[in-house]
């Protein structure tokens, strides 16, 4: 039962989370509310380095406002990647960019073929995990083991209650193949 559980979500949940890759704008407007990202200019990285780090390459948020000519934008950001690589999660908190901080503007798209490719990743890699655990991945062997020339130490047990003082055991002797 709970393999199947594991196949439903997988068939479920996967495609539901969906990929997503950022496209350039190329001069259309972003609408208030979209997710956007931005990469930060030279100038933009100083002016903001005090509250968003000075490594900073491009910033990933939702669009809170704009001003009328397409400007000025506030962003409840979400992510921002590094310029050495990297990214640092953020909680929505609100940054004010201008327009000399920006150089590229990009919007958040939803992409089906890399949705439709990891979610059959993922569901064979499920299908697979649920077939060797229903078939089971061992195998019996019948014929001699692969150790035949081995030496196999004999363990001569301890008794579990001491003799009494004097008393002895007389072992049998150990014979070696």
């Amino acid at each position: 039962m709970r393999i199947i559980g594991l196949i439903a979500l997988a068939t479920i949940g996967f495609p539901l989370a969906g990929c997503y890759t950022l496209q350039p704008a190329a001069g259309v407007t972003p609408q208030v509310g979209t997710k956007i990202a931005l990469d930060v200019t030279d100038i933009g990285r100083v002016a903001l380095g005090g509250s968003m780090g000075p490594e900073i390459a491009q910033v990933e948020g939702q669009l809170l406002s704009m001003e009328a000519d397409g400007s000025d934008y506030v962003l409840a950001v979400s992510a921002v990647r590094l310029l050495r690589g990297g990214e640092v999660v953020w909680r929505g908190e609100q940054v004010h960019f201008k327009p000399g901080y920006i150089s590229n503007v990009y919007f958040r798209q939803y992409s089906p073929a890399r949705t439709i490719a990891l979610s059959g990743a993922a569901i064979g890699a499920v299908a697979i995990l649920a077939g060797t655990s229903l078939l089971g991945s061992g195998s019996e062997s019948h014929g001699p083991s692969a150790c035949d020339t081995c030496v196999v130490a004999r363990r001569i047990p301890r008794p579990r209650i001491l003799p009494p003082h004097g008393m002895h055991y007389t072992l049998p002797p150990v014979t070696t193949p």
